[in-house]
């Protein structure tokens, strides 16, 4: 629960304070053009700091990793603070702290990932996994909503709501019972740093459900041409932006809530494989929709699928992994997982460009459902798993 309340605190923190800095950014210069600056420079230093990341939460007391994380988040929210406060918020003082930002959620996440199946048994990790989802979407729903509440009453506020959050969260994590039992001695080479990607080439389930991720996120993301649909095919305003933007969170805070109480312990690969199935139909039913309300039910069946087959890839890749080689394939999860997300809104504007936003969308739902079915005959022992933990 310390770890649970921890995460909601950082999760809501940093939401709150992407909200703030966004909304600065563009009240500073105006350019869209640097709004996206604030997000790639963000995302860039984690890409090229994951697999070290990766390396220092296998080799340090997780949560103290995480603790320092929060105390980085911590010292660059005052530092904001201080700035919209003093007037002296500039530009560049935004970008140079969003990379400082990517810094720390580069060495945050693999230490995160990693550190929730020590603290509870295993036949527990896939409520625990979903819990913590429900927890996160919460955050990720009611943080910007939280954030642009509180900035009525100036950035500096905000900034100062975010410090004392992430505080409060860097405590928890320090207060987490969690016996960290240092690994042997090993001296710190390419090939220990690598290490994650071989383990991970080696297992045919573990590979299979981290690329399943990557390319069924890459293929059906809709969400970057949300505004298109919401102006251009379903004629509504920035309200109904807003509500379709939340709808596939929505759908996987339900999801998870479920996957709590009643966990899913048979045929794990044949329901996650329908799991993706489902999304790719989702985002199907969502391009061709001119529906507001049926769009806004596709894009939360698209959440609560997705929801279903991130639990179960999680379980099945943190199950198959030795707690020592946690912290590098969790390193390599996430950057799997950022490269289809960053990768998936360029090819979505890609292909938008060429065939419209709605060509772009229904291509990336059918190449879903294509994915789904190669990867059922490319990892038979992913499609065939009967039970999380099993180890053959």
């Amino acid at each position: 629960m310390r770890f649970w309340w921890a995460r909601v605190a950082g999760t809501t923190g940093n939401q709150m304070l992407m909200v703030a800095v966004g909304w600065q950014m563009y009240e500073l210069t105006g350019s869209a053009w640097d709004l996206g600056l604030v997000g790639l420079l963000q995302f860039l230093p984690a890409l090229l700091l994951t697999l070290v990341a990766g390396h220092v939460a296998d080799r340090c007391d997780r949560t103290r990793v995480l603790a320092l994380c929060m105390v980085a988040q911590t010292v660059i929210a005052l530092l904001l603070m201080a700035a919209s406060h003093g007037h002296w918020a500039t530009r560049g003082l935004l970008l140079w702290l969003s990379v400082a930002l990517g810094m720390a959620k580069a060495f945050q996440m693999p230490a995160q990932q990693a550190l929730v199946p020590s603290l509870v048994p295993n036949t527990m990790l896939p409520r625990a996994l979903a819990f913590s989802s429900m927890g996160m979407q919460t955050a990720i729903i009611g943080g910007p909503a939280l954030g642009g509440f509180i900035y009525v009453a100036g950035a500096s506020v905000v900034y100062a709501v975010c410090a004392a959050a992430f505080v409060l969260a860097g405590v928890l994590f320090l207060r987490i019972g969690h016996p960290h039992v240092p690994p042997p001695k090993e001296p710190v080479t390419l090939a220990t740093v690598l290490a994650g990607f071989q383990f991970i080439w080696q297992r045919p389930v573990v590979l299979g459900a981290i690329s399943l991720d990557l390319f069924a996120v890459l293929l059906g993301g809709a969400v970057a041409l949300l505004p298109m649909f919401a102006k251009d095919v379903l004629h509504v305003g920035p309200w109904g932006l807003g509500l379709l933007r939340a709808a596939p969170a929505v759908g996987a805070l339900c999801m998870s809530a479920v996957l709590t109480r009643w966990p899913i312990t048979r045929r794990v690969g044949k329901v996650m494989f329908a799991a993706v199935a489902i999304y790719g139909v989702a985002t199907v039913c969502f391009a061709l929709s001119t529906l507001f309300v049926l769009s806004m039910l596709a894009l939360w069946v698209s959440g609560a699928a997705d929801m279903v087959s991130v639990v179960i890839r999680q379980s099945l890749v943190q199950l198959e992994t030795p707690d020592a080689m946690r912290g590098r394939v969790s390193a390599v999860n996430s950057i799997f997982i950022g490269a289809s997300n960053q990768l998936g809104e360029f090819e979505s504007g890609a292909t938008a460009a060429v065939l419209g936003p709605v060509g772009s969308v229904l291509l990336g739902g059918i190449g879903t459902l294509a994915v789904a079915a190669l990867w059922m005959k490319l990892f038979p022992a992913l499609a065939k798993r009967e039970r999380l933990t099993e180890t053959h």
